[in-house]
């Protein structure tokens, strides 16, 4: 495997392979999300999913936070008018809102390749949302989920109120935002919002052999199978059900149900091209 790293001081990009690890890096503000920061990371998943070598992504934090939100001291310092506050970031007295289409949380929710949060440390207010958005989360015994926006007359608006019903269910989704809760790693899991618990210095690491684990399969078959469980959320069963059938036809028609088929039989590794 090939191992390259590229990225920007505010966000590392890695790629090993078919995997590539996105790094949020503010760790001396727990990675709260800089204007520049923010830009780059949608750049960047939107790079990794035009890509056909990259076929599964993993987003964490440096340091001992995964993020913290929105850089408020920047806002807050910007609306006293003193300045920049903490000297990084550009971030606009309001929050930074483009086109829907630009903001993170929906890239990540629209992109056809699977993306992994490995939480290590808090994620709060736009860091949850960022974490809900993605497909699987795997949290560091330190992981959290902090919903704290109510308390600072905020609510999640990069998508948590929509995605975090449809994980665990209203009421509970209604408990956590609206008592202002913060969850921890073994709560976080007996929930669901996380798919796993592991030692911190074990997070990276088990991060990247599930996504490398994803990496290894069929990326067609990957790819549309989180195109169908998204789709089917807002489908009936029967039109998810005829969906299906069209993609099905058209994957068995692709060399990599070809190559499937004879790994089956010779007893090896498929080597899948994604075509």
């Amino acid at each position: 495997m090939t191992l390259t790293q590229t990225g920007t001081d505010e966000l590392l990009m890695e790629q090993d392979g078919g995997v590539v690890t996105l790094t949020m890096n503010r760790p001396e503000r727990l990675n709260a999300i800089s204007g520049p920061m923010m830009g780059a990371l949608g750049e960047k998943l939107r790079e990794a999913n035009r890509d056909p070598d990259v076929r599964a992504l993993i987003l964490t934090g440096s340091g001992r936070g995964f993020c913290a939100g929105l850089d408020l001291q920047v806002q807050a310092a910007q609306r006293s008018g003193n300045g920049s506050g903490s000297g990084t970031g550009d971030m606009p007295a309001r929050p930074p809102i483009w086109s829907v289409q630009d903001a993170p949380p929906v890239i990540l929710w629209n992109m056809d390749k699977p993306v992994i949060a490995a939480v290590n440390g808090p994620a709060a207010g736009y860091g949850m949302d960022l974490a809900l958005a993605t497909d699987m989360r795997i949290g560091g015994e330190s992981g959290k989920m902090a919903a704290v926006v109510v308390r600072r007359n905020l609510l999640p608006e990069s998508g948590g109120t929509w995605l975090l019903p449809k994980l665990i269910g209203m009421g509970k989704a209604a408990e956590i935002f609206m008592r202002g809760k913060t969850l921890g790693a073994e709560e976080c899991l007996e929930t669901g919002i996380f798919n796993a618990v592991v030692p911190d210095d074990q997070l990276l690491d088990e991060a990247k052999t599930w996504a490398h684990e994803i990496a290894a399969n069929a990326p067609m078959a990957v790819q549309t199978t989180k195109r169908m469980m998204r789709m089917g959320l807002e489908e009936s069963f029967e039109t998810a059900f005829d969906h299906l059938m069209s993609h099905l036809t058209r994957l068995m028609g692709a060399e990599d149900f070809k190559e499937g088929l004879s790994a089956f039989i010779e007893r090896r590794d498929p080597t899948f091209k994604g075509s």
